[in-house]
């Protein structure tokens, strides 16, 4: 019985990951710029901490490839930080590039849950998706920002409402 007690467990996360990426959806829709400019912020961070991790990582592996790109990567990070705007502008493209890669390990996913039995289908029109969403931003980057946020809300609320109906699914069967 250890496949009924992982069902209900993930059945619980199917809910709350629905709900909080449909509503995650909503709030990108209704605030275009704000969002644009937490992403920037949030990327450039994200460059700096995982930058300083390289860094630190290059003196106990006595590495200076590893120093090299902590350095890069905090220079990045201070780059994308403090000129916002620039970060902002280029979101669409770093946007695009995580919808493949999401995309392409969900359709992977879906291909490994199939082979469970488990439901599969859902996650496989999720990662469709994202493939799909991806390749209209990069062969459309001149969309704009606002157009890439309204895609973007649009595609969070979609995986939102897989992650609820898989919640139902799996409901369903381990009752």
């Amino acid at each position: 019985m250890p496949e009924t007690n992982m069902l209900r467990t993930s059945n619980a996360w199917h809910l709350v990951a629905g709900i909080l990426m449909t509503l995650l959806g909503v709030y990108v829709w209704m605030n275009p710029a704000a969002t644009l400019v937490a992403m920037a912020l949030y990327l450039g961070i994200v460059f700096i901490v995982v930058g300083a991790g390289y860094f630190m990582a290059s003196f106990s592996l006595e590495s200076g490839w590893y120093m090299l790109v902590g350095l890069l990567d905090i220079f990045v990070g201070v780059i994308f930080v403090g000129n916002l705007g620039v970060t902002a502008a280029s979101i669409p493209v770093i946007f695009a590039l995580w919808c493949l890669a999401v995309g392409i390990i969900q359709v992977v996913t879906a291909y490994q849950m199939s082979k469970l039995g488990a439901s599969w289908k859902w996650t496989s029109v999720a990662g469709i998706l994202g493939i799909l969403f991806a390749f209209l931003i990069l062969a459309y980057p001149s969309i704009g920002a606002f157009t890439l946020t309204a895609l973007m809300g649009l595609y969070v609320i979609l995986y939102g409402v897989v992650e609820i109906i898989e919640y139902f699914y799996f409901r369903k069967i381990s009752a």
